[in-house]
């Protein structure tokens, strides 16, 4: 019997039995659907992370003072004040991977303009900042050298304190606001980058000489960090080395000490965030992929039924000249229909739920072609998997005791 012959069979057999061959694909169905959707999630969240950290500057590199627990004691405080401006004016001048540097402190306070107050805090930064954080001026400008050297009283300030500070949308640049009650006068207003994977508002944010920071509002001479930006993200181990080898000399460090600093970047945290995001994608999609198991048993019960009820057809098949081979493929190729129709409608139902999902509730959407192509193989092989064994006792009957079942 050729294979044509068997589609034809097979398709007619299914023709025979539309409910029951459509209510048997429906696990497959939803188990194809759930995988590509689920994924489609995963992967979206992952790039969108990823470009988020990319927003930030993928080679970033943040330095800040040692630890503030070690071995599960906290440290003293004066430990922490192992950064000086020394070091961040010898790291300017003496690296080669850098890009950008730029020194860190801040001062936590209420802004206060006229009747207007807004609990938020002040970064003391350097010029490079801006590059550093990929941040851009939309109106207004940026401090400058001379007001760093000068501890000049202005600042750049962000979208959300521009709404905090000015809700009749007057124009901020000019205007002087207080924190701590000293005034700075805003030069500058950056543009708005919204929330960040981590749900942090980037324009919660206000920019000042660092020297200002350091002087008027904490009044001290270490830095809390420093942050730092490789020539490429190709260099970001270089430059991290090179920061931890200039710190060392600078802070006479022997080499049995341990560093009484930190070095972060941003791979470490794209990796961190990469790994977790996968495990979640795969928690996910194994959850899924327990409909495709219940879609495959539902095939092989209902293969099962079929075999039961045309036990005699099965007989006169083989009296006639039908081989065991035969029925074992008309059988088989009647589940392997059944699993792929509902793959493909799955993959249909799988496309469209993702593309609800991004638009009704706006989540990041990224459907791989892999994960199409993924789900389809494995419905393809549950129908050969779960379809084999009912298939087999069928080509195994005896044909006279097949003709003679009631």
């Amino acid at each position: 019997m050729n294979v044509t012959n068997l589609f034809k069979i097979a398709l007619r057999a299914l023709a025979n039995n539309k409910l029951r061959a459509f209510l048997t694909m429906l696990g497959i169905i939803i188990g194809v659907a759930s995988v590509i959707t689920m994924l489609a999630i995963g992967q979206g969240s992952k790039r969108s992370i990823q470009a988020q950290i990319s927003e930030m500057g993928s080679n970033m590199i943040m330095i800040h003072p040692g630890g503030d627990r070690k071995g599960g004691v906290r440290r003293d405080p004066s430990e922490m004040q192992t950064l000086k401006l020394e070091n961040y004016l010898t790291l300017r001048n003496e690296t080669k991977f850098l890009s950008g540097i730029s020194p860190n402190v801040s001062s936590s306070g209420q802004l206060v303009c006229g009747n207007n107050n807004y609990p938020s805090s002040v970064s003391g930064v350097g010029l490079d900042y801006l590059d550093i954080r990929q941040l851009k001026i939309e109106d207004g400008s940026m401090f400058t050298e001379a007001d760093i050297q000068t501890s000049a009283k202005v600042c750049v300030i962000g979208k959300t304190i521009v709404d905090n500070l000015f809700p009749d949308g007057s124009d901020p640049i000019g205007r002087v606001i207080r924190i701590n009650k000293v005034p700075l006068r805003v030069i500058g207003v950056l543009k708005s980058k919204g929330y960040n994977s981590m749900g942090q508002d980037q324009d919660d944010i206000v920019l000042a000489p660092y020297t200002t920071v350091m002087k008027r509002l904490l009044a001290v001479t270490y830095l809390q960090g420093i942050f730092a930006s490789a020539l490429s993200e190709d260099m970001t181990d270089y430059a991290t080395e090179e920061i931890s080898t200039i710190l060392r000399r600078e802070h006479k460090l022997k080499e049995t000490d341990e560093d009484d600093f930190t070095i972060r970047t941003q791979q470490e945290l794209s990796t961190m965030l990469n790994s977790t995001t996968d495990l979640m994608t795969t928690l996910l999609a194994c959850i899924a992929g327990i409909s495709l198991i219940v879609g495959g048993i539902g095939i092989m019960n209902i293969m099962y039924v079929s075999v039961t009820e045309r036990t005699r057809e099965i007989g006169l098949r083989m009296s006639v000249g039908a081989r065991g081979i035969d029925i074992l493929a008309q059988f088989l190729i009647e589940a392997i229909l059944i699993s792929i129709t509902g793959g493909i409608i799955g993959v249909v139902l799988g496309c469209g739920a993702s593309w609800i999902v991004k638009s009704v509730a706006h989540w990041p959407i990224f459907i791989q072609p892999w994960s199409v192509v993924l789900s389809f193989a494995v419905c393809t092989v549950t129908g050969v998997f779960f379809g084999w064994y009912p298939a087999k006792k069928a080509a195994d009957l005896d044909p006279i005791e097949a003709i003679r079942y009631e």
